[in-house]
């Protein structure tokens, strides 16, 4: 089939609609939505019953950039400062320390063990040197799983900012490639500014963006998502134009932004969530129509060990040298080394190399489909087991989640939510006044019986009730957690 002006919208809608309705299964498998998206992809693609034919490197790279924009953006809106805080520094070390050395022991085992020139395989490692946070908290959403030790707070730090370094690593090599009159001395410079200048970058533009948004104030509380999409595409392509990073610029421009009072917040960040999901199921559509699947059985013998080698030795060899510098657990450690699943962000960062026309693009390309869909597969589905062997999941009965969505004022900022009250909990016969919450926190919904009411003081906690419970910042969350025993 030939994609044209006439049918391009028809065959679009039906591959977003079946790709939502087949992800709806993966959360019973406990596989990543977004599989099944690059899987139907494949499906549609020229060697599948789609017959679409899409062999457009360029494009896809178009694509992937402006995905990776509002999946970045998206995440660091929804980053909390309170909550990232303690494990900052943990986070950036994964993200640059870590990227590194996976990148480089990944590199060095492939070109032993393939043709590969040493640039091509230090490229190889390169490109699957980043974790893809959307497959990760995908599935710890789909199993509801909760976790301790503020581990989700450093898996979504080190997963939103690791992009911007492997994305940087990728373009070097590729200099170096494609310029092999160029020393990596001469290189450093270039490596050096992409994350300087995208770091400032995106404070400052974080700063000015908050400031635009605030003084312009559209009309309409429409127009206010579209005024941050102006804003963002400008970060990206001024800080690019400098020689900067730009998506590290565009991901901390987010954070800052997140963690501000601005006008119409809760409408924006809800805005970005859907355009990042949309952005993500037609990234991973476009990348599995660029996808021959004849080209992959080649690579597999290949793509195994590579696998291998990255999941049980290169991610668990750069988490516990990156965390030897802080006091982390050692079963918290494995369990970071088990979370390193490969997503889309290696698949795109491959076409790169396939618009640069490097060397044997084509075979690095299939080896990162194959090496991203295997993580995903083996890491992906033992994922939740793996965190109970580790007892690094909260219990069943201890899972805090926000299922209602209760609009509040834009200024206010607020930590809502819910408590299930096991059968062992010694808060149960206790009346509302009687459990001596923090004075700064507040049960304002129970939900009994499958039915929601508002509580009095004299409303006697009853077991397996549901509490929510609105408390002013995440210290205050976790005195509540303390006096409630969960």
């Amino acid at each position: 089939m030939t994609l044209s002006i006439e049918n391009i919208l028809l065959v679009g809608s039906v591959l977003l609609l079946v790709s939502i309705i087949a992800g709806k299964t993966s959360y019973r498998f406990g596989v990543p939505v977004l599989v099944f998206f690059l899987l139907i992809g494949m499906v549609a693609g020229s060697e599948g019953i789609g017959g679409i034919h899409f062999d457009n490197p360029v494009l896809a790279r178009f694509v992937g950039v402006v995905a990776f924009n509002f999946i970045l953006f998206s995440g660091g809106l929804e980053t909390r400062w309170t909550s990232i805080k303690p494990v900052m520094w943990q986070g950036v070390t994964l993200s640059t320390l870590g990227v590194l050395i996976t990148a480089g022991t990944v590199g060095v085992f492939v070109h032993y063990i393939t043709p590969l020139a040493i640039y091509e395989s230090l490229l190889v490692g390169a490109i699957i040197s980043s974790t893809d946070a959307a497959a990760v908290f995908s599935i710890l959403r789909s199993k509801n799983i909760a976790l301790k030790d503020n581990l989700r707070p450093t898996l979504e730090l080190e997963s939103g900012s690791n992009d911007p370094m492997a994305n940087v690593l990728t373009i070097v090599l590729i200099n170096l490639i494609t310029t092999p009159d160029k020393s990596f001395a001469e290189i450093l410079p270039f490596f050096f500014g992409q994350l300087i200048i995208g770091a400032l970058a995106g404070f400052g533009f974080g700063y000015l963006n908050v400031k635009a948004i605030n003084k312009i104030k559209p009309d309409f509380e429409g127009l206010y998502p579209i005024l941050i999409m102006a804003l963002m595409f400008i970060t990206y392509s001024v800080t690019d134009a400098v020689g900067g990073n730009g998506f590290l610029a565009v991901y901390l421009s987010a954070v800052f932004i997140g963690n501000k009072t601005i006008v119409r917040k809760k409408t924006i960040i809800k805005a970005f969530d859907g355009y990042a999901w949309l952005m993500q199921i037609i990234l991973f559509l476009t990348l599995g129509l660029l996808v021959f699947p004849s080209r992959i059985p080649p690579v597999i013998h290949v793509g195994l060990f590579i696998s291998a080698f990255l999941i049980f030795i290169a991610r668990p060899l750069s988490v516990f040298i990156s965390l030897a510098f802080f006091k982390v657990k050692f079963k918290n450690m494995l369990f970071i080394s088990w979370v390193g699943l490969r997503g889309a962000s290696p698949i795109v960062f491959a076409t790169y190399a396939l618009v640069a026309k490097v060397d044997r693009s084509d075979i690095i390309f299939n080896i990162v489909f194959f090496i991203s869909l295997t993580s995903v597969l083996i890491q992906g589905t033992s994922l939740s087991a793996v965190s109970k062997w580790l007892k690094v999941a909260l219990p069943q009965n201890q899972k805090v989640r926000t299922p209602v969505d209760i609009e509040l004022s834009e200024n206010v900022d607020t930590e809502l939510v819910e408590i299930s009250i096991d059968e062992n909990n010694p808060v149960i016969g206790k009346a509302v006044t009687n459990i001596q919450l923090p004075k700064t926190s507040l049960i304002v919904m129970i939900q009994r019986n499958g039915k929601y009411f508002t509580p009095n003081g004299t409303t006697v906690i009853e077991k397996e009730d549901k509490l929510m419970i609105m408390a002013p910042s995440e210290k205050d969350l976790q005195a509540v957690f303390k006096v409630l025993d969960v």
